[in-house]
């Protein structure tokens, strides 16, 4: 009898030390995570989200603003082979587990049932891990799926595969891309010869310049009504999606001190009765996240900061402007 009580209490105090190294890892890893999820706290949340029309698929050429390649959309209605006209009018199945999640899509998704699955019947993560308690296991096995997600997720935000056959089904819906990009918009966009299929005016410039800033300023406000008039119904809908997010977090995100810095054209073009202008933005901001009910920041700072994005923009005929896209650079 003294052996079977020595050795449960050996096994009582390995499970205590593992238990605590596991909370430990935890605390150390959820200020991480929050201040990851937080840094792009601004309009969008950092992500890339909305419709470019028939080019919905397709990367924007690349700018002098921003140079590199832009995010796939994380976010967006348009199916592949319709353009925006034509977009579904609930939201595409898109991430990690939608259509398109492709391998580590199916890998994640079925790791997450196996481990679900291994609670049910009381095996817990790889048959209990030993004997380890069922909360043990259900710890560990969310620490390794929200691994995998973030790795899945970062990888298919990295693809920037051309859809050839898409855009050639869809090489009718307009004139081909602007080679002609300008850098500066207004006070950050200057005005050269402009040979696009869809002239773009100085006019235009302003409107876009003065857009990037009521946008930020209508989010931070948290003036859903104002953002119906400034973007199109599928880019407001996402809007509120983050809006309530932040609302159950208790906390608001206020942008101030928006200031256009840089700016080029990227491609601009006409489907049927619909103008695209897609521009990059390099500007000026301050992003921070405030707890509602103290003021206290708790995301962000009071300093100034930068931020580089690919904004796209769409006017129906007897209509202004409207953002319609918005873009991450890598």
């Amino acid at each position: 009898m003294p052996g079977i009580w020595e050795t449960h209490m050996k096994f009582s105090q390995r499970s205590r030390s593992l238990f605590k190294t596991i909370a430990v890892v935890l605390a150390l890893a959820l200020p991480t995570a929050l201040a990851i999820s937080s840094a792009d706290a601004r309009v969008g949340g950092g992500m890339s989200s909305g419709s470019r029309g028939a080019r919905t698929y397709s990367a924007p050429p690349s700018t002098t603003t921003a140079p590199g390649s832009t995010s796939q959309f994380n976010r967006t209605y348009t199916q592949p082979g319709a353009g925006m006209n034509s977009a579904a009018t609930a939201p595409a199945r898109g991430g990690l587990f939608g259509r398109g999640g492709g391998f580590l899509g199916g890998l994640a998704a079925g790791f997450l049932g196996a481990g679900l699955l291994g609670m049910l019947f009381g095996g817990g993560l790889f048959g209990g891990l030993g004997g380890l308690s069922s909360i043990l296991g259900l710890i560990i096995q969310i620490m390794l799926v929200v691994v995998v997600v973030r790795l899945a997720m970062s990888w298919w935000q990295r693809r920037h595969t051309p859809q050839a056959a898409y855009a050639n089904a869809n090489a009718g819906a307009g004139p081909g891309p602007d080679t002609n990009s300008r850098s500066g918009l207004g006070s950050g966009f200057g005005f050269g010869a402009n040979n696009a299929p869809l002239e773009i005016k100085p006019a235009d410039y302003e409107a876009f310049e003065r857009l990037l800033g009521d946008v930020q300023a209508a989010w931070s406000n948290e003036d859903v009504a104002k953002l119906h008039t400034l973007a199109t119904p599928e880019m407001v809908s996402y809007f509120e999606q983050d809006l309530g997010q932040n609302r159950g977090r208790n906390v608001v995100n206020k942008v101030s001190d928006v200031k256009l810095l840089q700016g080029d054209l990227a491609e601009s073009w006409r489907e049927g009765e619909t103008d695209y202008a897609t521009v990059a933005l390099r500007f000026a901001l301050t992003d921070k996240t405030l707890d509602r009910n103290t003021g206290a920041v708790v995301a962000g700072s009071e300093q100034p900061g930068e931020a580089t994005e690919v904004w796209t923009f769409a006017r129906r005929p007897g209509s202004g402007w409207e953002l319609s896209a918005i873009q991450q650079t890598n």
